[in-house]
């Protein structure tokens, strides 16, 4: 069948894609004349602040109100600081100081930095309650396991970005927190009541609503109770009847990526998860990473035939693109009134809030910097595809202090002591208790050698037995990192 060419500019206007590299391919720029959303950008997109500038300045001169979005969370997810990692601490350290305000003045001062590179769409916060200590890929992301906590720092997170005239979105609904898999690798499955989810998983969201978000993003879940057998993206219960209806929320709802196998693993394809996430109340939709031209004019046509053979309301498609225009009118507006190099709010250099927050989110049991001159043993860890690969840890913070980097599985304790000679050892890590074989390790040294450990994932009430003193980050921030570096007495590199 052949393709009506107004319904795939009308589908074109619901579409986030994505270029790798710095600069914008022409196929890029010539679906963003025929009215592409917008693109969503990643850490490959970025090769310095300067650049990220000229890049949507670039796109700007193609069309003025394109959206430009990108996930910059602080702490762990960062692609403006994915080359040495973000200077502000995540959302576990805020959560942990449990300063609205110091919240609020972080998100400004992340979004007056999107705003001067020219990023006009947050895609955070991160709003989930991580009440599943083992989950995958929320952890830090997240303010804490306290639903009214949680609530009231995304309040304040998304008042902190769209005063710098950045539009936030709200992540990932309706609660992605309690899910001990990813939702980039399979379909998770909350099979609780929907009571539960009231209390427990949408608190922050009715929050983000009532502050005033622009943007609330679905989540790739299944929650039988509210979404049958699909996930919340393609659920009209999850997004018409519960955020819409219930919530009351009028702004945009934005899809989690489409690549991803809780999406297009459920549907079939990029192609027909569009149409299903488009049928069921979804406006402006994450085709993901990995997207050519040829992807983008697929989905569209996809889109447009669903509405030629009645697999899709033409109102549905046209509501949706409406609101995708209207979110890119507010964007464009802020640009004209605040000008791209606007800064309100907190005057300080980012780089000193950042070590402000950074430094009250620390905990600090025992006396780390009684233990001078230490060898630092980092262990090596995977990241979540949300993450990317970011470095993390205390290297461009330890001057002369040597630090050797190891897995876990292919180490002995006796082996690590033989190395620090007479040194005491700093153990580095992420979630260090929650691998067997890195809590043993850990355990072996503090009953045997004089150790300290710096845990920089999500915290727990574990402490290996002898251990003289327990750092807590909550977070791997290059902020984090460097309060950690203070405390410990290491001298600055």
């Amino acid at each position: 069948m052949t393709v009506d060419p107004g319904l795939r500019r009308l589908a074109l206007r619901t579409l986030l894609a994505a270029f790798p590299g710095p600069s914008a391919p022409d196929w890029a720029l010539d679906l963003l004349a025929d009215g592409l959303a917008g693109f969503t950008l990643f850490g490959t997109n970025v090769a310095s602040t300067e650049s990220l500038a000229q890049l949507t300045a670039r796109l700007r001169s193609v069309r003025s109100d394109v959206l430009v979005a990108i996930d910059e969370e602080g702490g762990d997810v960062t692609r403006l600081g994915h080359r040495a990692g973000s200077p502000y601490p995540g959302n576990a350290a805020l959560g942990a100081v449990d300063d609205v305000e110091l919240t609020r003045q972080v998100y400004a001062a992340m979004g007056r930095d999107l705003a001067a590179a020219g990023v006009n769409v947050d895609l955070a916060p991160t709003v989930d309650v991580n009440t599943a200590a083992e989950n995958p890929i929320i952890g830090t992301r997240s303010f804490g396991a306290d639903p009214a906590l949680v609530a009231r720092h995304s309040a304040a997170a998304i008042e902190g970005l769209q005063s710098a005239g950045v539009a936030a979105c709200a992540k990932h609904f309706p609660g992605h927190g309690a899910t001990v898999t990813d939702s980039h690798l399979e379909l998770p499955t909350i099979d609780e009541p929907l009571a539960v989810l009231r209390e427990r998983d949408l608190p922050p969201f009715a929050a983000a609503v009532s502050a005033g978000a622009l943007a609330v993003m679905s989540a790739h879940i299944r929650v039988p109770a509210l979404t049958g057998d699909g996930p919340a993206t393609f659920s009209r219960a999850a997004l018409e009847d519960l955020l819409r209806s219930e919530y009351g929320f009028k702004g945009v709802i934005v899809t989690d990526a489409l690549e991803m196998r809780g999406a297009a693993g459920a549907a079939g394809g990029i192609p027909q998860a569009a149409v299903a996430a488009l049928a069921a109340g979804a406006d402006l939709l994450c085709i993901g990473a990995l997207v050519d031209q040829e992807l983008v004019l697929a989905v569209a046509d996809e889109v447009a035939l669903a509405v030629t053979e009645g697999r899709l309301a033409r109102v549905r498609l046209e509501q949706a693109a409406r609101r995708t225009t209207e979110l890119a009118g507010w964007a464009a507006r802020e640009r004209v009134t605040r000008g791209p190099a606007t800064t309100p709010g907190d005057p300080r250099p980012a780089a000193e809030l950042g070590i402000l927050a950074a430094r009250r989110a620390l905990t600090v049991e025992g006396d780390p910097a009684a233990l001078s001159d230490p060898l630092v043993v980092q262990l090596v860890t995977g990241h979540s595809i949300a993450e990317g690969k970011i470095p993390w840890g205390l290297r461009p913070f330890l001057g002369r202090i040597e630090q050797i980097d190891v897995v876990a599985a292919e180490v002995t304790a006796d082996e690590l002591i033989g190395r620090a000679a007479e040194r005491p050892i700093v153990l580095v890590g992420r979630r260090v208790h929650q691998a067997a074989v890195s809590r043993a390790l850990a355990e072996k040294l503090a009953a045997a050698w004089p150790t300290v450990v710096v845990e920089m994932g999500w915290p727990s009430a574990w402490r290996p037995d002898g251990v003289r003193a327990f750092l807590v980050t909550h977070g791997a921030s290059l902020a984090s990192a460097r309060v950690a570096a203070d405390a410990l007495g290491l001298p600055r590199a």
